[in-house]
């Protein structure tokens, strides 16, 4: 395995394998096996764009040979920030085909993380579009490239930029010239792709997932929401996330033959009028396009008889909301829960209404071993709520590069700390928050002491705390109160430009701005941020009235 990666001890493996969970094959070789059973079945919709997957393969090999000649190798790192088109499942297929491991960095990113992911990767090269509204990301790469010495490729979708290249070019250069022949053998026990954690307590870490272990969860995550041939699949949401990249996503789709329509936006109106066009029977969402689409009239102007399940991720959905989607549009709501770092749980599409509706769904692999512990590490019986940990045979053993983080995130016997706590009955979880100090905005997590450690820099900043205040649509947005140093005025408008000009992701700004005078403080002089909220809800509730 890539050094700097921790594997699985020699017996589980062993058993893993023996009992049919890593199947030998790599990422784009399950998808050759779904090309070799039906080449001209539909795999990709992206507006009037329409791909068999007889032409996916042929575009990502041509593709990965375009890789190939441009200098790119088996086990080279890649930073893949690509929005949802058919451009990025080809490469980040061809990149897999090839052996080297793309990065999945977000479309939100911005200097300050895709610096991060370049240099903790040691990425080569990184996959870009030219612009996207008014943000062009040839700019952006000009800026890391600066900043980065192990990058010495920019592709670009699009029009390349000055020292950049264009994907297209490579592609079409592989279908016209002498390319290079595809590598005869990736081991599949290697790293496919690095994933990027939430980020809870600083700028995200590396996660290393095999083509054993991801191929593992798209198979397993689309068994649990009944993906076949004939399902076709909804994605809104970045494919660069691990629910909509193999969670089931995108990966899952493909394992089994289905459907793929990539959504302009999360619009009631664009999301139905495909779901009526396309014949769209599974959506992936999260709370805020939930919320909105419950509380638009756009489903009756459509037919969506066809939709059977819509899926949750990122942040739990409330019953109460799981019930209305599921007599609003005549489907069944599906929780997934879990973490890019391995762990999923899903409920059944068959269970009984209580799970349905209250659960965070049960693991998707019989040898998944979930425990709840105390702060001492001591296991909970079912029903206590305490700290879930996790490992099976698609949870990773390590962060890439990263021992002194995994001394804190991994038990010693290998037991991965998910920071999430929750109450088990049998092998049902159920969600009740997290254990660190994090802001969740509709699925986006935010590391409150990233965020802090920005707005402390602002000259006028004396100490901050930033807060989860309650949102009717996000769930969660945040709010940083502030000390100013003497004298001085802060106001929301200088703190967000503040921070826009250290190119942070626009979903971390806080939303919220509110001077103290000083902060509460426990008697060991810790910043008491249950009290700063408290007195946040109060002030926005008496704000309402």
């Amino acid at each position: 395995m890539l050094t700097g990666c921790v594997p699985w001890p020699a017996d589980l493996a062993e058993r893993y394998r023996a009992a049919g969970y890593w199947e030998g094959v790599t990422l784009f070789g399950m998808v050759e096996r779904t090309i070799a059973r039906n080449p001209g079945k539909l795999a990709i919709v992206h507006g009037e764009e329409r791909l068999t997957y007889g032409e996916l393969g042929e575009r990502t090999r041509r593709l990965a040979k375009g890789l190939l000649q441009a200098g790119i190798a088996a086990l080279d790192r890649v930073v893949v920030q690509l929005p949802n088109t058919p451009m990025f499942a080809c490469a980040y297929l061809a990149l897999t085909a090839i052996g080297a491991i793309p990065v999945m960095a977000l479309r939100a990113h911005r200097r300050t993380e895709v610096v991060h992911f370049v240099n903790a990767s040691g990425a080569i090269a990184y996959l870009v579009p030219d612009a996207i509204g008014s943000f062009d990301y040839r700019t952006l790469a000009r800026e890391v490239a600066a900043e980065c010495p192990s990058l010495r490729l920019v592709l670009v979708d699009g029009e390349p930029g000055p020292g950049q290249r264009s994907l297209r070019e490579l592609a079409a250069g592989a279908a016209h010239g002498d390319a290079a022949s595809l590598p005869s053998h990736v081991d599949p026990q290697e790293v496919a792709t690095m994933l990027l954690s939430g980020g809870t307590t600083s700028l995200s870490k590396l996660i290393p997932r095999t083509h054993d272990d991801y191929v593992l969860n798209a198979r397993l995550c689309g068994a649990a929401a009944g993906f076949d041939a004939d399902t076709v699949l909804m994605a809104i949401l970045p494919l660069a996330h691990n629910y909509n990249l193999a969670s089931p996503g995108m990966l899952g789709a493909f394992y089994r033959g289905a459907t793929v329509v990539l959504a302009p936006s999360g619009d009631a109106h664009t999301v139905f009028s495909l779901v009526e066009r396309e014949r769209v029977s599974v959506i992936a969402a999260v709370v805020p396009l939930i919320v909105n689409w419950l509380d638009s009239d756009a489903a009756t102007r459509y037919d969506v008889s066809s939709l059977r399940v819509v899926q949750n991720g990122g942040a739990r959905l409330q019953p109460e909301l799981r019930a209305r989607l599921r007599s609003r549009f005549g489907c069944m709501p599906q929780e997934v829960y879990g973490t890019a770092e391995g762990l999923i749980n899903m409920t059944q599409l068959d269970d009984a209404d209580e799970l349905v509706l209250q659960s965070s769904g049960a693991p998707v692999c019989d040898d998944d071993e979930i425990r709840v512990e105390d702060e001492s590490g001591r296991e909970l019986p079912d029903g206590e709520a305490g700290e879930l940990v996790t490992r099976g045979p698609y949870t990773i053993r390590g962060y890439y590069n990263a021992p002194d983080k995994n001394l804190e995130a991994f038990t010693p016997d290998g037991f991965y700390r998910m920071g999430d706590i929750v109450r088990k009955r049998g092998r049902y979880v159920f969600a009740e928050g997290r254990k660190k100090d994090f802001i969740n905005r509709g699925g986006e997590k935010i590391s409150c002491e990233e965020v802090e450690g920005f707005i402390v820099e602002h000259p006028k900043v004396k100490a901050v705390a930033l807060v989860a205040m309650p949102d009717p649509v996000f769930g969660e947005k945040a709010c940083a109160f502030v000390i100013a140093h003497e004298g001085q005025t802060l106001t929301f408008d200088e703190l967000v430009d503040f921070l826009r000009a250290r190119g942070i992701a626009s979903f971390k700004l806080p939303e919220r701005l509110e001077c103290v005078d000083a902060f509460p403080v426990s008697p060991v002089g810790k910043i008491l941020k249950r009290a700063l909220r408290e007195s946040l809800v109060a002030r926005m509730g008496a704000q309402q009235r």
